[in-house]
């Protein structure tokens, strides 16, 4: 069994960004997200790496835009109002093809809304953030343990796909504690291995690569925009995960994902001890979201409950996987509030005395 230390999420996402090979970072500091890049800010030189405050999250993200058009692992880590300024760089990633990781550590909004955790950026990740048409992967980790590994994971698939990968926590994973283990996964051996289509000047003796988004005949920006969507159907077909909880002989189904997961868990008990089959079924891709999971899981469930600190934005994608073939009802706390298990226990007994009404 490897060792564990105590760490923070933050922190976590730090180590396993180096564990990875990314040796090139580029942030702006903003809370509850701060701690990851001051953590960087140390590490970073320790290991040959290069850590780079930018003047504002534009630069950062057109860094980052940068050093990945040179065929480098890199990164960058913002809260949410930092990433809405990063939209237009994540298109422009996604236009020239270009692997990239980008942590979410997500805050109350709209606007500079609060520091307090929130989820309410589903829309923002699920939905590419910026303008044109696009996909990133988006994972969402549970806990401390699976901020590092997932954020490993997240370095190795946007490699395979050539795609931005989001990591999207909050700030209440962002900000605890856990004992966690650093191991890291074979792949990580080849983190830095040759890019054939990476820039790199006549220095490198390849061919000389041009990273562009710009097509100026209709026909080849549709033709491009089409040949990515082949492999946004690979991504899906490929990628979907989730983690479920007593989810077999579930009848009430408990949606949740990142830190309201934790909290819906113990709702879940709580209802199987006074009688109510509930289950917990937790994205851990929200896009591509496991659509698969929740259309087997509609077979046996009378309805399914939403856990989310947002107004309700996950609970659109439940509805289209499950084809609204079941009633999907919302439990939610906003604005930096966190749900508690009392509240969601009571939104699966309402939700299975409405089943059976």
């Amino acid at each position: 069994m490897s060792e564990k230390v105590l760490i923070k999420g933050n922190e976590a996402v730090a180590e396993a960004a180096i564990a990875s090979g990314c040796r090139h970072f580029f942030g702006y500091p903003i809370t509850p997200q701060s701690e990851l890049a001051a953590y960087l800010a140390r590490r970073m030189p320790k290991v040959g790496g290069v850590y780079l405050q930018a003047e504002s999250e534009v630069a950062a993200i057109n860094m980052v835009y940068g050093a990945s058009a040179a065929g480098v692992r890199c990164m960058t880590s913002s809260s949410s109002p930092g990433i809405s300024l990063k939209s237009e760089g994540l298109s422009y990633l996604a236009g020239c093809d270009l692997p990239a990781v980008v942590v979410n550590v997500q805050r109350g909004g709209p606007g500079l809304g609060g520091i307090q955790p929130s989820q309410a950026d589903y829309f923002q990740a699920t939905r590419g953030g910026g303008h044109g048409d696009y996909h990133i992967i988006v994972l969402a980790p549970g806990g401390v343990q699976e901020m590092f590994s997932y954020t490993c994971k997240a370095f190795d698939l946007a490699d395979q796909y050539r795609m931005t990968v989001m990591v999207l926590t909050d700030g209440i994973l962002g900000q605890m504690m856990e004992a966690t283990s650093m191991t890291v996964n074979s792949e990580q051996a080849t983190a830095n291995s040759e890019k054939p289509w990476a820039v790199g000047g006549v220095r490198t003796g390849r061919a000389r690569n041009i990273v562009n988004s710009l097509y100026l005949k209709p026909s080849e920006l549709e033709e491009t925009n089409l040949a990515r969507y082949e492999k946004y159907k690979l991504v899906e077909d490929a990628e979907q995960a989730h983690d479920s909880y007593l989810l077999d002989d579930a009848e009430i189904v408990v949606a949740a994902y990142g830190a309201s997961a934790r909290i819906a868990k113990n709702a879940v008990d709580e209802a199987r001890n006074r009688g109510v089959k509930a289950g917990l079924l937790r994205p851990v891709t929200l896009w591509p979201f496991p659509k698969k999971a929740f259309l087997e899981a509609s077979k046996h469930a009378r309805a399914f409950v939403s856990v989310e600190m947002s107004m309700g934005q996950m609970i659109e994608d439940i509805e289209l996987a499950i084809r609204c073939s079941r009633p999907v009802s919302l439990c939610s706390r906003v604005g930096g509030m966190v749900p508690d298990p009392a509240k969601i226990l009571q939104a699966i007994i309402s939700a299975s005395q409405e089943a059976t009404a």
